[in-house]
């Protein structure tokens, strides 16, 4: 396999199947195993340094939640993206992080908001450096913040999960065109938060994701649906 599984922060009460699912879906989540690349449970156990059991209960859930899908031949595989499941992802993200941006603004806090704003500092500098792993964490973890300052952030596991199908086609997007946060919107939802303007903040979310990932995802595909041609 030509790629690497990212560490992860260890801890004592995870059981080696949830260690091993837990690093697995945040590999793909930040995009480090990429689209149409074909897994098996000896190349992962050999990696891991781990026996297959753990790897195949992984597997198995990282499957329902539509991050890999089965070959034939008992490989798992990370989906190639079809414009037509990638519009799907980015409305329902859209509207998943509004609804969860919105539901979180009553619990903000000042001391959150500057937590942000160092996030989003970090992020910069990342940029500058074209380091895309920190860059889509630091992504993720600005968002994260978010949206669980809302105690009951029932939405959070449906927010990770279109996280989960985006990001190996996001990075693949990012290193392919370098195309990433060319209007920064961070800086406008930082404003918005401080202003505990909740149609500001809808309004800055939204625009985030479109000219983020959608923007440039519909690049690459046209692109690539015209390289098929």
């Amino acid at each position: 396999m030509s790629f690497n599984i990212p560490e992860i922060e260890s801890s004592g009460e995870r059981t080696s199947q949830e260690y091993v699912y837990a690093r697995l879906r945040n590999a793909i989540m930040v995009g480090a195993i990429p689209t149409g690349e074909s897994l098996t449970m000896r190349g992962l156990a050999e990696q891991l340094d781990l026996s297959p059991t753990p790897i195949r209960e992984a597997l198995r859930r990282l499957s329902s939640e539509s991050a890999i899908v089965s070959q034939d031949n008992r490989r798992m595989l990370i989906p190639y993206m079809t414009q037509g499941r990638f519009e799907d992802l980015i409305a329902t993200r859209i509207t998943l992080e509004c609804h969860a941006a919105l539901r979180a603004l009553p619990y903000v806090s000042d001391i959150l908001i500057e937590e942000m704003r160092a996030i989003d500092m970090q992020m910069d500098e990342a940029l500058v450096r074209l380091d895309y792993d920190a860059l889509t964490a630091l992504n993720h973890v600005f968002h994260n913040r978010l949206y669980r300052a809302n105690p009951d952030h029932i939405s959070m596991p449906l927010v990770e999960s279109i996280w989960l199908q985006l990001g190996p086609f996001q990075r693949e997007v990012i290193s392919e065109l370098g195309a990433f946060y060319e209007i920064d919107r961070h800086k406008e939802i930082l404003t918005a938060l401080d202003n505990r303007d909740a149609d500001g903040l809808s309004s800055a979310i939204q625009k985030d994701i479109e000219d983020g990932v959608a923007a440039a995802g519909r690049d690459a595909i046209a692109l690539r649906d015209d390289v098929v041609i």
